[in-house]
């Protein structure tokens, strides 16, 4: 069985794609790999992404997107086109793919997905994990009541999703989408990733994130949540998908987070093979 991997992502991060799926195929031996990137317009850096996805085994899809699905979207500058792509991916994904991770580019996986990949989901619609554990109960509160979804067990970051397709192109309709975003625009901070949470919330299998979605600033609070066990040889050991959430991104010079090291040394490798300066095993 492949797996289908899904990324959203314009020009600006090409190269931060191609080092997320090069942190991919390193730990996670002995699969294959179809990586469906959505996107706007096609790539400029297209022919450099085929040439980089054939040398690591990555069959490669460009989703060109239709802007009539979001013809009756409502777009501005805080809400463009391009939120609804992850919501919306089973509109302009091939009817043969019936699961697909959705993972944002500012990631590195540094140990296996497969089990990540065939987690059961039954009748939910995603897996995901929770950032609560690093925030605290109020916020939790606080996000049920101002997205008024009460029965979700918790809120969900975006950035990772196991997608159940056959089952959202059953049930996540565009119409509701736009709707709930007209009708509640001014309680959104992040939108998409509230979207997700008010409409789907309980449909969504909860999945730990110290292993699939660890943030990488917050490495002293998940060191204290295990009581002192998820230090950084823990990471390295278990953790498999470690996000580079916030502001401040590890590609750039002056990142110098616990992780920093990690990540340049994975962007390092991948920018070699992309000039063709090493030859893979």
């Amino acid at each position: 069985m492949r797996m289908n991997l899904l990324f959203a992502i314009d020009d600006n991060v090409s190269t931060q794609l191609m080092t997320c799926l090069y942190s991919i195929v390193k730990n996670t031996p002995n699969e294959k790999f179809d990586a469906y990137v959505i996107q706007k317009d096609k790539l400029k850096s297209t022919a450099e992404i085929e040439s980089f996805c054939g040398k690591i085994g990555v069959n490669y899809h460009a989703i060109i997107v239709d802007p009539k699905i979001f013809a009756d979207a409502p777009t501005t500058d805080r809400y463009p086109e391009t939120i609804y792509y992850r919501l919306l991916a089973h509109e302009y994904l091939p009817k043969s793919v019936n699961r697909i991770l959705y993972l944002d580019v500012d990631i590195l996986v540094i140990n296996s997905l497969k089990q990540l990949y065939n987690k059961q989901l039954g009748d939910n619609l995603y897996a995901a994990s929770s950032h609560s554990g690093l925030t605290n109960n109020m916020t939790e509160q606080f996000n049920k009541l101002r997205l008024g979804n009460y029965e979700a067990e918790s809120y969900y970051n975006s950035g990772v999703l196991l997608m159940n397709l056959d089952a959202i192109r059953e049930t996540v309709k565009a119409t509701d989408i736009f709707d709930y975003i007209k009708e509640n625009s001014l309680t959104l901070f992040l939108p998409d990733q509230d979207v997700l949470n008010a409409l789907y919330g309980n449909k969504i299998v909860k999945v730990p994130d110290e292993l699939y979605n660890y943030d990488a600033r917050m490495s002293s609070i998940y060191n204290l949540l295990g009581d002192g066990k998820w230090d950084l040889d823990w990471v390295i050991d278990n953790t498999v998908i470690l996000h580079f959430c916030g502001r401040d991104k590890p590609w750039k010079r002056e990142y110098n987070s616990r992780y920093a090291g990690l990540y340049k040394h994975y962007a390092h490798r991948a920018s070699m093979l992309i000039n063709e300066k090493i030859m893979e095993n």
